[in-house]
């Protein structure tokens, strides 16, 4: 079993930045692929960007790609989402998981119970 507990979330305003963290505890991390998924208000649960288990691949939603940056540090047993250039679309509870998922929401066995991330002025 892998627990996971997201952290980092909080307000901002359009065009700040906030850090994300993704820490697991009751098995490494090592051995599985990555992802940030997060749910705006009155939406599905929709793909943000994922991570393989070196970290040597990333992939990134068309809608998050080349203000997200997703990175992990397996000695920590933590998974990060550094997210800049924030605009009011991006607020949502942003959810980790673990599994080999990809980009599917379906294929990951592991899910932290999400953190809030609002953007607003």
């Amino acid at each position: 079993q892998v627990q996971l507990v997201e952290s980092g979330g909080g307000l901002v305003q359009p065009g700040g930045s906030l850090r994300l963290s993704c820490a697991a505890s009751g098995r490494t991390l090592r051995s599985y692929a990555m992802g940030w998924f997060r749910q705006a208000p009155g939406k599905e649960r929709e793909f943000a960007a994922a991570i393989s288990w070196s970290g040597a691949i990333t992939y990134y939603a068309d809608s998050v790609k080349g203000r997200f940056t997703i990175s992990r540090d397996n000695a920590k047993n933590t998974v990060y989402l550094q997210m800049n250039s924030l605009q009011p679309e991006d607020t949502a509870v942003y959810y980790c998981a673990a599994g080999p998922g990809w980009v599917l929401e379906a294929g990951y066995n592991y899910w932290g119970q999400g953190t809030q991330v609002t953007v607003s002025s």
